[in-house]
């Protein structure tokens, strides 16, 4: 009704045929509409359509036909309805979504088209919910393993972040449906999130922490951006003058709109200095006691407006704001030519499943244990909740009500049928419930056994059984993968570790798939077979992870992050900088301030440097077959007074299947004025090849690749010197180097 409701009131908002609105005349340019629009608007207006007016929408301009701007939940899938002005759920029976794979799986493709693929599925769900905005992907740097929200994150490094966040935006936003990248930026942890006040200078700011943030706002092109709850320098990042108006809509040239995170915004003279531009979800006393004008109470509504009235502000700063809210609406809601969009479509799970399986790291797989072979297995057993337990609900604001769930185990009986037997036993119980925010999954997971009961079940399966697949990890309760609150530990929870060892004891032919967004402490890797890292891999699991495990599939993903082996092997833990310390921000408020003392050497970077061997490096990942790597060799070109160098590397699959191989460009500044990070990521390839054949491999590297930022200067300094081109498959497996010099 609503839809009807709007196209009746819109229709009758029009003007007389011949006095058409330029902002209604697609064939004008954005900002000729956008000028046009905002020079009819009335000062209330105006100020009505940068807050919400509900949980998730904005009012628009009813008397100008300028509609509403509905926004929902990502970045993995399209949120459930909520109730107007409550968390409460909606109880619609239509708006069940296709949980994709977790952020942390999309990265571990190593694959844009991937991405690609990803953003355009979900933004054509979103499309066909009639939303203008999906708050994702979120692309914040892996700073830590224990941060909470890690999984709906892209990994430590910023080049790969960079190249996969541009086509998730494109794709998504082909649908006439907004992007909002988050959190910008320097939300890199959860614990104490809306005090925690990093202390970064500006060369690890603009080296690691901005560099994805710029791709996705320069290069995908993204309509919006949502701020943190946390602070940079004392100020909240939602509306950060240095964030939002010197880097993002100064030095960057955004012309998108900034959101808030829900209940980011504090006051509200930041609030219209500091370059946010739309309200939503803030505590204000009006909303606490539920009065029914509470969204007038937000810090950008009556109080903005009385001091508009009153001259403690200008209108500039306003009318700003606006042109960026109408420049949304018009992308969005205001597209007449934008797709309907389709929801829980065949070619979705399609999405899902291959996503998933194109993401799955193969760790380590000892003696060949993986792919299962069916013609010499009579009994497989699985072990552990995670293979039966449904991971789509839960983890915060990323949690779905997905349409359906295979688990792991299903999958696998699916797959395999009569071809051998499956038994299954508990081993151990973690978390037995499956709801949030009113989204149940319906199974009842709890066991009246004791643990004891539990593991003497799961020895006598595993000594009974051909081979072992134990699924365990963690899960989106609190304190594992969930919003609003970190990790305590790397470890495995409910006594996982000593499960698995007793395990590998029982039976040699053992393999452990991993199920969380984040790594962990595996103490155990020298004792068991095989290992998969499987991610949350949404409504496809059980299958995407059944055809791996068969070898339908062969693995081809590789991990976006170094797996440590403790703590003591990141930066700011090793610094003891986590999780922050006492402080105070500029109006005298209790902050933990946050030094990132490491700089720029986080992830492999800082592994790198102080030589420390992490259980798996950044990009590793195993395959069923085996690829070979011959010697690179580069070559130079100029162009608009640039050099440009062209490294190239042949690589064959030497093994007895076809496969996917991850080649890996990393550069080293031989001798520079600052000190660099040993190498860096400046470029990969996924590459399909048969048994026997080779692909010759070639990268691109110029000026961007090889310089590094001047804090000083603030600017990038390409300086000339001797550099190195390391091509591998893993930042800890290098297979060739080749030198050369920049003479500029």
């Amino acid at each position: 009704m609503k839809k009807l409701f709007f196209g009746i009131a819109l229709l009758a908002a029009l003007p007389a045929a011949g006095n058409t609105p330029v902002y209604l005349d697609d064939s004008k340019p954005l900002d000729e509409r956008v000028e046009d629009a905002l020079g009819r608007m009335t000062l209330r207006e105006k100020i009505n359509i940068i807050h919400a007016q509900s949980k998730f929408s904005a009012p628009g301009v009813p008397r100008l036909g300028i509609p509403e701007l509905w926004c929902t939940d990502g970045p993995m899938g399209v949120r459930p309805e909520v109730l107007w002005d409550e968390w409460d759920q909606a109880c619609w029976t239509n708006d069940s979504c296709t949980a994709f794979p977790s952020l942390t799986a999309l990265a571990a493709t190593w694959d844009p088209e991937m991405s690609r693929l990803y953003g355009k599925s979900i933004g054509e769900e979103a499309r066909f919910r009639n939303k203008c905005v999906i708050l994702g992907p979120g692309i914040n740097v892996y700073r830590t393993p224990l941060n909470g929200r890690n999984f709906e994150y892209m990994g430590e490094d910023p080049y790969l972040i960079s190249q996969m966040v541009v086509p998730y935006v494109q794709g998504v936003q082909s649908n006439g449906v907004a992007a909002c990248v988050k959190h910008f930026a320097l939300n890199n942890n959860e614990i104490n999130r809306h005090t925690s006040n990093p202390i970064v200078d500006d060369r690890t700011l603009y080296e690691i922490y901005l560099p994805g943030f710029r791709a996705a706002a320069q290069e995908g092109g993204a309509w919006s951006f949502m701020g943190g709850y946390n602070l940079f320098r004392g100020e909240h990042a939602s509306y950060n003058p240095i964030l939002m108006n010197d880097i993002l809509k100064g030095e960057w040239q955004w012309d998108g709109a900034v959101i808030s995170d829900w209940g980011a915004v504090h006051d509200t003279r930041t609030a219209v200095s500091g370059g946010l531009d739309m309200e939503f979800g803030s505590w204000t006393d009006g909303l606490s006691n539920g009065r029914s004008n509470a969204y007038d109470n937000y810090f950008l509504a009556e109080p903005y407006l009385k001091g508009i009235q009153d001259g403690t502000y200008g209108t500039d700063e306003l009318d700003d704001k606006v042109r960026r809210v109408l420049r949304l609406t018009m992308r969005t809601a205001m597209d007449r030519k934008r797709p309907f969009g389709s929801m829980g479509s065949d070619e979705h799970v399609e999405a899902c499943r291959r996503i998933g399986e194109e993401g799955v790291v193969l760790l380590q797989n000892r003696g060949g244990l993986l792919p299962i072979d069916l013609g010499k297995t009579r009994r497989i057993a699985v072990i552990g909740e995670n293979a039966i337990k449904m991971m789509t609900v839960g983890g915060g604001s990323s949690s779905l009500k997905a349409r359906y769930e295979v688990t792991p185990l299903d999958g696998l009986r699916a797959r395999v049928g009569d071809k051998a037997e499956i038994v299954y036993a508990r081993g151990y119980v973690g978390d037995p419930t499956g709801e949030y925010n009113g989204v149940v999954t319906g199974q009842d997971l709890n066991d009246p056994r004791s643990a004891d009961e539990l593991k003497e079940e799961a020895l006598r399966v595993a000594r009974e059984a051909d081979i072992v697949l134990f699924f365990g990890g963690l899960n989106k309760s609190n304190h594992q993968d969930c919003e609003d609150s970190d990790r305590e530990t790397m470890d495995l929870p409910y006594g996982q570790n000593e499960l698995i060892e007793a395990l590998a004891k029982a039976n040699p032919n053992l393999a452990v798939i991993n199920i969380s967004g984040t790594g962990v402490a595996m103490p155990w890797t020298s004792k068991v077979a095989a290992i998969m890292q499987a991610w949350y891999l949404g409504n496809e699991t059980g299958n995407a992870l059944a055809s791996l495990l068969l070898g339908d599939v062969n693995p081809s993903g590789r991990l976006p992050y170094t797996y440590y082996a403790s703590l003591d092997q990141v930066g700011a833990h090793r610094l003891g900088e986590y999780p922050g310390h006492p402080g105070v921000d500029e109006l005298g408020n209790e902050v933990m301030d946050m030094p990132y003392n490491e700089g720029v050497f986080v992830g492999y970077r800082f592994t790198d440097k102080n030589k420390l061997k992490p259980t798996f490096p950044f990009g590793h990942g195993l395959s069923y077959t085996r690829f070979e790597y011959g010697k690179p060799t580069v070559d130079r070109s100029s162009g608009s007074g640039n050099d440009v160098f062209t490294v190239t590397v042949p690589v064959t699959n030497v093994g007895d299947r076809e496969g996917k191989e991850v080649v890996q460009l990393y550069i080293s500044d031989l001798k520079s004025s600052v000190e660099r990070p040993v190498k860096e990521l400046k470029g990969f390839r996924k590459v399909s090849l048969k048994p026997g054949e080779t692909a010759e491999v070639s990268f691109e590297i110029g000026r961007d690749a090889l310089s590094y930022f001047d804090a000083e200067k603030h600017c990038w300094v390409y300086e000339p010197g001797d550099f190195e081109a390391l091509t591998g498959a893993s930042a800890g497996d290098i297979r060739g180097k080749v030198r050369f010099r920049v003479t500029e």
